[in-house]
């Protein structure tokens, strides 16, 4: 249905099932066009290709993100190449010569575990972490875990990476967490953006959101964003690679761009090719009429689709009681399957690769994701028969 902008990745992978989408999902055709589209601009402005980019691409890619996530503002949207640099400017906010406190989860991504788990080994940072399982109870256990300490972060996933397991209602679980802390809250939405319906409005103002192209916005590495409360007062030790702190101003050269979040971005010596590819994709999507609803509705009728197939081969460790959450209506755009161990996991995964089916696995679980190049009636699952 909507294998026509995805034509050049298809015609590479020929023969393949891929059900890593929500790993490395396919690039629209449109992406191609855009590296060369700012290979062009490049040569045709050369130096002056930043006031073009400043001025005109970037405030039109934080249009139409703010659009898609109903924030109010578009320019309390900041860029970086990967979301571990967006992380680092935020932990950077504090001083780390004085006690902090985070709160988190056993199902973040490994980027964000890691560089917590490191900053633990100081004697002032302590990282209290909150187990998704059961799902059921999740968010009563975590608001209430937030309520009992004086937290300084508060850091959880809107959809968590190692289940497909989504927050029921992302606006009131905030809510309910900001009534009980005055802590920042940041919510990873990197299995969020683009594959649920996402609206900030009412939170915008309280939370830190951050997620990049890499996934559902189909836009590929380079490009990862973070939407920052307006008037927000924290100052990053961390300022980034051409960075350095000023505060909003009317003045915009060609080498300067001014943010609300308090940095002041100069220099402009980053590779936007990433930024091109986002834009193209969202603008497709919108000349479309492609929303994000629209996409999620899809997926849900991919995932039944694929269920139903699989449920027909009664296989011993791919069946619908090995699935993590059978709760299919508040869920991401991947599921995710717990059968054995690790070994057992990644034989089945490479069993699956000959035969032409591309999954993935972390641990003991292994994942398959839907997109829009997708076409349940391509399912051919026989060969766990």
């Amino acid at each position: 249905m909507y294998q026509q902008f995805y034509q050049r990745f298809l015609q590479e992978n020929k023969g393949k099932q891929h059900f890593a989408c929500h790993s490395h999902h396919y690039w629209p055709d449109v992406t191609r066009e855009a590296m060369l589209e700012y290979w062009d601009d490049t040569a045709r402005l050369v130096d002056d290709k930043w006031h073009y980019i400043f001025g005109e691409k970037v405030p039109q890619t934080q249009q139409l993100i703010a659009d898609i996530l109903q924030l109010p503002q578009p320019e309390q949207l900041v860029f970086a190449p990967n979301t571990h640099e967006l992380v680092m400017r935020l932990l950077s906010c504090f001083d780390l010569r004085k006690p902090l406190r985070i709160l988190t989860t056993d199902s973040e991504f490994y980027s964000f575990t890691r560089q917590v788990k490191r900053l633990s080994e100081y004697d002032n940072v302590q990282v209290d972490i909150i187990p998704t399982q059961p799902f059921d109870s999740f968010e009563q256990r975590f608001v209430a875990a937030a309520a009992s300490q004086p937290y300084q972060l508060i850091f959880c996933s809107q959809v968590f990476f190692n289940s497909g397991v989504a927050l029921t209602d992302l606006t009131t679980f905030v809510l309910q967490l900001a009534a009980g802390s005055d802590a920042m809250i940041a919510i990873d939405g990197y299995h969020g953006f683009m594959a649920l319906p996402t609206d900030l409005s009412t939170i915008a103002e309280r939370i830190f959101y951050l997620s990049g192209s890499y996934k559902y916005a189909q836009g590929g590495e380079g490009c990862c964003f973070m939407s920052v409360p307006l008037g927000n007062s924290d100052r990053p030790l961390y300022t980034g690679w051409f960075a350095e702190f000023g505060t909003l101003a009317a003045e915009k050269s060609a080498t300067v761009l001014y943010s609300e979040d308090g940095y002041r971005f100069a220099g402009a010596t980053m590779d936007f090719t990433a930024l091109y590819r986002l834009n193209a994709v969202l603008r497709l999507f919108k000349q479309q009429g492609i929303s994000v609803g629209r996409i999620h509705q899809y997926v849900q009728q991919l995932q039944q689709a694929f269920l139903t197939k699989l449920a027909s081969l009664n296989h011993p460790q791919l069946n619908v009681d090995k699935l993590l959450s059978k709760d299919l209506s508040c869920h991401g755009h991947f599921l995710t399957f717990r059968c054995g161990s690790a070994a057992e996991v990644a034989d089945l995964a490479k069993t699956l690769k000959l035969s032409g089916i591309e999954t993935d696995y972390r641990g003991d679980r292994l994942r398959f994701g839907f997109a829009l190049y997708h076409n349940s009636d391509e399912y051919d699952l026989s060969c766990l028969r």
